[in-house]
């Protein structure tokens, strides 16, 4: 990918000359066109959205207004500040009393905020604290990065610009000092779900004061997430109008299809859009890596690929060798692990003093831990990292020579993030995706175009879910009564929903207002991160000790009784999983195998929206329920992958209500596909695998997001039937997309099948690593000829 030459453009003229110095001082002299574009959206205040490539200093154009507005608001005065900029209304719990004494000194701020006198300030925005501002990371430790990279440029402004992090980890001494004094408050929608917006009288002359909410890394709000995050902006809303504000949204994205209208449908308000990369880049070599066969053979002998993390591992030591500074991208913390582990043993062969050059970096390290490891590759103490996607989501890391992406990570925008971490200097830089023995992974080195040439995918959510709105409208109701009027702001589902919940005495209506019934918090009914109910602990057995927890929609396959569970490096085996408590017992141990569930799905059609005849085929999209059971768990050889037997399980039923894509053939197609009897149940199957494998080219998911059934007599539509579904209640927007691009995306199955050397079927083509079933049947040829005769009057 060739070099490309920078764009300056001029200092917007209503930024504050101060903010001006200070950002030169910080060592950048001249913004880039877009950054100049996107303030200027800000300051006319418009709600805008930049998506722009990594590195491209997107954090500077929604930077620029928001350190202006908070010198505006600084400048307005003294008055209000005395008392913490209590509110004149009376706050429930008072910000009063809380700010009378920080002006005694005897609140402690925040460590970092310069906060060591009361801050002067007050009569910006509409209340007499001074304009403030709010921002939304996806993870914590984005927002304590970002507000690290605020203090430093703000640094000579003083303490009119007071930043601050409130979130799970901010200890109570300090959330009151950040609630009474900071102007720029930096947390998650977690936090604003559960500990903002429940008490925003509390917060009422932050709020009061608001002008921008920055939403950072937004393209991760997608799927369920997201659509639960559209609705906490929308309750945000709701919040400000109350007390009189009308925020500026300003987003910040990884390049994304359409990001105006996914910014659009995130906040509710109409977004402007700025696009167009004008930061310098150099040159990029992009490598795409297919691991050799081995002389081992896998399920149903199978050839076996050698492992992208040993291809990542390999890679990563001889770049380290040779001096280049590398990040390894893997998927899981394990991996990451793992890769570490597997560097450093190669290069103490090469030089004893270069294996610690090499770490590991992923969650559940401590936040100085992290920071440390940061430093060190920025300075190149560190050669190589392996990292899991923490390092991602704007997390500065400067320095780069090399990436290597270890598996395809779910979609087109997270390589090119991942991409941009190496030469963020300006010069070259090398990235190389090492596929997995994966269906999609083998595509896409085998198809560069599908990588290079595509664009990157649309962020699919929506908001109007009613399975993710009717909690909000509790906790809404919860905040402020809600009103008629509010059908504008929640959307077309709103008086149904709240019908519904008037009938189930969530909710209970006197004159014209809903009122929340319950005494437990509303805010609670809302699960925005989809763990699907309580988590389970996993404690281990004999000491007691909380090793973690695991989400409750995946614990029946992960942590039931004979369950190898892996933490911080180290192996478990679970003794006893109760279902009742949650809680899974575990011991240390080092069993010589790795275990895998294998469960039962069924799928029932309860309602078809759409349906499109493809000659006598014909392709739907409705509403389905699926019931799911953990069976059994396979025992397999950690090296070869060998089935050392199967141990039976007593667990329940599950039941999930989703959206889902399914088609059907008749009997006249298969003959025409000379599909027999025998061979019918295996090509389903066989196309079922390798279409989930597919479907993240369209939507943007990856195979865990969602599941299929396949069937040879569907009992619904008495016909031969592949479905492919949503794993989140009512739907994530997934099963829908593959139905508006069905004909391509099951085009590019048949092609990638079609395409794969293997003779009978492998991980590579038609082979699943979640399949219920232990991969059996499928029928490769079969699978080919089903598509190619279900794609022939596609239309």
């Amino acid at each position: 990918m060739p070099p490309r030459i920078g764009r300056h453009a001029a200092w917007p003229e209503q930024i504050r000359p101060e903010v001006v110095d200070a950002v030169r001082e910080s060592g950048v002299e001249r913004l880039w066109e877009h950054q100049a574009r996107a303030a200027r959206h800000a300051l006319r205040g418009e709600s805008v959205i930049i998506a722009t490539g990594t590195a491209s200093g997107k954090s500077l154009s929604y930077l620029l207004p928001v350190l202006s507005a908070l010198l505006d608001g600084a400048d307005g005065g003294a008055e209000g500040s005395a008392s913490g900029g209590a509110d004149r209304t009376g706050e429930a719990g008072g910000d009063s009393g809380s700010g009378a004494g920080a002006a005694r000194g005897e609140t402690r701020a925040p460590a970092g905020a310069r906060s060591g006198t009361v801050p002067q300030g007050g009569r910006g925005g509409q209340g007499g604290r001074g304009n403030t501002a709010l921002y939304l990371a996806p993870t914590k430790a984005l927002a304590a990065d970002q507000r690290r990279a605020v203090a430093e440029v703000a640094a000579p402004l003083g303490t009119s610009v007071r930043p601050a992090v409130f979130d799970g980890d901010t200890p109570v001494e300090e959330r009151e000092w950040v609630r009474v004094f900071s102007n720029y408050v930096l947390t998650n929608p977690d936090m604003l779900h559960r500990g903002i917006l429940p008490a925003h009288a509390r917060w009422a002359s932050f709020l009061r004061s608001l002008r921008y909410v920055v939403i950072d890394e937004c393209h991760t709000y997608r799927g369920v997430f997201g659509s639960h995050v559209a609705q906490v902006i929308r309750r945000l809303r709701r919040v400000c109008a109350r007390y009189g504000s009308d925020p500026v949204f300003l987003l910040a994205s990884a390049t994304a299809a359409d990001p105006g209208e996914a910014a659009t449908r995130l906040t509710g308000v109409p977004v402007a859009e700025v696009t167009e990369d004008a930061s310098p880049r150099g040159e990029l070599v992009f490598a795409l890596w297919e691991p050799p066969l081995t002389d081992l053979e896998g399920e149903r002998g199978a050839p076996v690929r050698r492992t992208a993390t040993a291809e990542s591992a390999e890679l990563l030591t001889d770049l380290a060798v040779q001096g280049v500074r590398t990040v390894a991208f893997v998927r899981s913390r394990r991996g990451a692990e793992l890769i570490s582990l597997i560097a450093q043993d190669r290069l103490a062969a090469v030089d004893r003093s270069l294996s610690g050059r090499v770490a590991a970096y992923r969650g559940g390290y401590l936040p100085e831990e992290r920071r440390a490891l940061e430093r060190s590759l920025h300075t190149g103490e560190l050669l190589g990292l392996a990292a899991t996607n923490a390092l991602e989501l704007g997390v500065d890391v400067s320095g780069l020579d090399a990436v290597l992406i270890t598996g395809y990570p779910g979609t087109r925008a997270s390589v090119w993030q991942q991409a941009g971490r190496a030469g963020r200097t300006g010069e070259g830089a090398l990235a190389v995706l090492v596929a997995r023995d994966d269906p999609l992974d083998t595509y896409l080195v085998h198809h560069p175009d599908s990588l290079f040439r595509a664009p990157v995918e649309s962020t699919v959510l929506d908001p109007d879910n009613p399975y993710v709105l009717a909690p909000h409208l509790c906790a809404a109701a919860a905040e402020i009564p809600l009103q008629e009027a509010d059908s504008e702001l929640f959307g077309p589902g709103f008086a149904g929903l709240l019908r519904q919940l008037e009938e189930r005495k969530l909710l209970r209506r006197r004159g014209a207002s809903w009122y929340w019934t319950l005494k437990e918090r509303a805010c609670d009914l809302a699960d925005i991160r989809g763990s699907g109910g309580t988590p389970v602990q996993v404690v281990e057995d004999g000491t007691g000790r909380l090793l973690g927890t695991v989400d409750a929609g995946a614990a029946h396959s992960t942590v039931h009784e004979g369950a190898v569970h892996l933490h911080q490096g180290r192996t478990y085996v679970v003794r006893d999983f109760d279902l009742e408590n949650a809680v899974a017992l575990v011991e240390e141990a080092t069993p010589p195998w790795t275990t895998m569930a294998r469960d039962t799905t069924s799928v029932s059609v309860l309602e078809t929206d759409e349906e499109i005849p493809w000659g006598e085929a014909r392709l739907c999209y409705g509403t389905v329920e699926v019931t799911n059971q953990v069976v059994s768990y396979l025992r397999r050889r950690i090296i070869t992958g060998e089935v050392m037997g199967e141990t039976k399980l007593d667990l329940p039923p599950r039941t999930l209500r989703t959206r889902a894509v399914w088609w059907t053939l008749s009997e006249d197609q298969l003959e025409a596909a000379a599909i027999e009897p025998s061979v019918l149940p295996g090509a389903l199957h066989a196309a079922e695998h390798a279409a989930i494998g597919l479907l993240p080219l369209f939507a943007t998911c990856d195979r865990w997001d969602i599941g299929g059934v396949s069937i040879a007599l569907h009992p619904d539509t008495l016909l031969p039937t592949v479905f492919v579904y949503d794993g989140q209640p009512g739907g994530a927007g997934f099963a829908e997309r593959a139905f508006r691009t069905a004909r391509e995306w099951l085009t590019a199955t048949r092609d990638a099948v079609a395409a794969c050397e293997c003779e009978a079927g492998c991980p590579s083509c038609i082979q699943s690593p979640k399949c219920g079933n232990g991969n059996d049947p499928l029928h490769k040829r079969g699978a080919v000829r089903l598509l190619t005769e279900l794609l022939a009057s596609a239309t």
